[in-house]
């Protein structure tokens, strides 16, 4: 037997129990006395998703299989060693990526035949829309590893089409005559197989797209987000992009948020969006709000939270070191409600009768929104 000591109480237990998992997950535990009803699970943890072991990287997600109030956006985790190449592929739902670490470059062609070609570094952003087909290829010194997000609950039906998948499935005399080469043996080595992801050699720094007869795809698919700068709060700091600022991603805004000890992401909710949160430093505490129940969850690195569109939800950084996280909604901006602000802009009359506070109280609301709040 051993026991889990919460601030609340110590919960033993006689039977078996796992506690690397039951120390990591405090708040469920014993859950705050706020808590109630059942919300469904909104966490997820990425290291229990299995991973597709491939040559040259691997891939791991999660979906509304896994955490079922997500059912509106799904994520996958890819990580691609050095001159790795994730193969020429299109999607059926657009594709919107945040790089962990190092240096990715991608490629692009439209349905008009215009082309794209840039580098993505950690930090930054790309953004292919449906259907565009594209490659990805770790070309820093070191290996790289992203964060993808898709329009759907389902990440099966995100529906990726490989191109080696495709060809390995037309006979090989239609692919010959498709490009021109009947009677000769080009194009017999092609793969018999998905490649997925393979290894490869980074190409130079040089290296520019090939000159499309239609042209270059006019809004960029890559954005510098790593070059943007914060804006500054009491306890931390936030940078948000949406389709104003990175004009390619029509349907995706975001948020990156820092968060020093003690501080928190003030209570908000989102109007027109759900949220799917990524976890990348730290250890927080994430505490979900729908018109039934609350829920509260511990997060920590490569952890994925889910807050459905209105429901009220705050983000605490409880550890002892700077916390960071990604906020992204499924719309064309970033925006959201402020509690404290909504509070400071209604009659303070109607605030006292509420809560039982006095005109002092009410004053000192902030009616400009603070979307960080010190500890």
């Amino acid at each position: 037997m051993y026991a889990i000591l919460t601030p609340l109480q110590t919960a033993p237990f006689s039977g078996p129990s796992n506690p690397e998992i039951d120390f990591q997950n405090p708040d469920l535990l014993a859950p705050p006395s706020t808590d109630f009803g059942s919300v469904g699970s909104g966490k997820w943890s990425l290291s229990l998703s299995p991973m597709r072991l491939l040559s040259g990287g691997w891939v791991r997600y999660e979906d509304e299989l896994v955490m079922p109030l997500g059912d509106e956006m799904a994520g996958a985790n890819i990580h691609l060693e050095p001159g790795a190449v994730r193969e020429l592929h299109w999607h059926s739902i657009a594709e919107w990526v945040y790089v962990l670490a190092g240096e990715t470059q991608i490629s692009a062609v439209d349905q008009q035949g215009r082309n794209y070609f840039g580098t993505a570094k950690t930090g930054d952003l790309w953004y292919f829309p449906t259907g565009v087909g594209h490659h990805l290829q770790a070309t820093g010194d070191g290996p790289s590893e992203f964060v993808l997000i898709f329009k759907t609950g389902l990440f099966d039906a995100a529906k990726t089409f490989h191109i080696t998948d495709w060809l390995s499935h037309i006979p090989f005399g239609v692919l010959q005559k498709n490009f021109g080469v009947q009677g000769s043996d080009k194009w017999s080595n092609a793969p018999s197989k998905q490649l997925y992801i393979f290894p490869g050699e980074a190409m130079p720094s040089d290296t520019v797209a090939p000159d499309s007869p239609q042209g270059q795809i006019p809004e960029p698919f890559v954005f510098p987000w790593s070059e943007q700068p914060y804006e500054e709060f009491d306890g931390g700091k936030v940078k948000t992009v949406d389709s104003s600022t990175f004009k390619a991603a029509k349907d995706f805004a975001a948020a990156e948020v820092v968060l020093e000890p003690g501080a928190m992401r003030e209570l908000h909710w989102h109007t027109t969006a759900d949220e799917w949160s990524f976890f990348i430093e730290g250890n927080c505490r994430f505490s979900v709000f729908t018109e039934v129940a609350a829920r509260t969850y511990d997060m920590s690195p490569g952890d994925v939270g889910y807050a459905p569109i209105s429901s009220g939800h705050y983000i605490e950084n409880i550890g002892n070191t700077t916390a960071r996280f990604l906020e992204v909604t499924d719309s064309a901006e970033f925006e959201d409600i402020s509690l404290t602000q909504w509070l400071a802009l209604t009659p303070p009359e109607i605030v006292k009768m509420h809560f039982g506070v006095d005109d002092e109280t009410v004053a000192s609301l902030s009616k400009t929104k603070n979307r960080v709040v010190p500890g």
